[in-house]
């Protein structure tokens, strides 16, 4: 099978994958990470963690597509300045925007129909070994022993964290989190193979076109839309913000950043911490029940995708967040 080519990749820089278009430059940085790059790192952790709580509680106020198509917006009109040509081939393009409405839109719609925050968190972060596995079978990609094992002990976490039987009460917003990861690493194996576009520029086009397309699909399916933003408080509209700016923006500039200088493999296992920022926030603020079972299948599931995160080191990925 063919190896791995990272010269030939580039990226899909919504949160989850704005690796692949920067060259690292590994010679230029220190072997350490510095005090500078680990501070980025714990940005991105806190701000992602951060993050999946906030869809909790937009969500319990507006209906989920239209909590999509408001992040978009907010962030399109900041990402518009890195609108500037050449853009990727149209189908591509096409195929990206589509994957990558269809990812959010699940997510949001997870969270809406979720009662604790932690297990939907913990589903996300599945997207990194889906990638792997669909670049294997689909870009004939070699696959390591190791991965293997990884995508098998995350996948096993998942289901024993789903049977608990309080979690159980949430298993279909954790199969939509399971099939948005799907989504989301169809799209991370389409944008491993578009060249020249930043990860920036990359998210403004996703943020241009995902915005009107939950708009229409939340216009025909949420018909009380209107009504539910005149009930939003200032908590929901920062919790949107927070998504369209903080998330989307700062969060993913930091990640662009730290690949410039480090591989992504130094990178990405530390950014595995997110959903343990979000178990701890759902636990503390959102009232999330964590039995004994719950937490061995999320340490399951998350050490899972940190083995394979650290076998597939050609893997230009960032973490499960959203």
């Amino acid at each position: 099978m063919a190896e791995r080519r990272p010269e030939g990749k580039s990226s899909l820089a919504a949160e989850r994958d704005p690796c692949q278009a920067a060259a690292v430059n590994v010679s230029s940085a220190p072997h350490r990470l510095t005090l500078l790059e680990i501070a980025a790192i714990v940005a991105i952790v806190v701000i992602w963690g951060v993050n999946n709580v906030a869809a909790k509680v937009a969500t319990e106020v507006l209906p989920p597509l239209l909590t999509g198509a408001l992040r978009f917006s907010m962030a399109a009109v900041f990402l518009a300045p890195f609108l500037r040509p050449p853009f990727p081939e149209r189908r591509a393009l096409t195929l990206l925007v589509l994957l990558a409405t269809a990812h959010f839109g699940l997510i949001y719609i997870g969270f809406a129909w979720a009662k604790d925050v932690t297990p939907l968190s913990v589903s996300l972060q599945l997207w990194i070994p889906f990638t792997t596995l669909i670049a294997w079978v689909w870009l004939k990609e070699t696959i390591t022993r190791a991965a293997l094992l990884g995508l098998g002990v995350a996948f096993l976490g998942v289901v024993v964290m789903t049977a608990d039987p309080h979690a159980f009460e949430d298993w279909p917003a954790i199969l939509l989190g399971v099939v948005a990861s799907a989504a989301w690493a169809t799209s991370t194996v389409i944008a491993r193979r578009t060249r020249g576009v930043s990860p920036l520029k990359m998210q403004a086009l996703l943020a241009l076109g995902a915005a009107p397309l939950l708009g229409v699909a939340s216009a025909v399916s949420e018909p009380h839309g209107l009504e539910a933003i005149g009930r939003a408080t200032p908590l929901v509209w920062a919790a949107i913000a927070f998504a369209g700016l903080i998330s989307t923006v700062v969060a993913t500039g930091a990640l662009f950043w730290l690949v410039q200088r480090r591989e992504a493999g130094r990178v990405t296992p530390y950014l595995l911490a997110t959903p343990v920022v979000s178990m701890l926030l759902g636990a503390g603020f959102m009232g999330d029940v964590l039995t004994a079972q719950i937490l061995i299948g999320a340490a399951a599931t998350i050490g899972g995708v940190a083995i394979v995160a650290l076998a597939e080191r050609g893997l230009r990925a960032g973490a499960a967040s959203n």
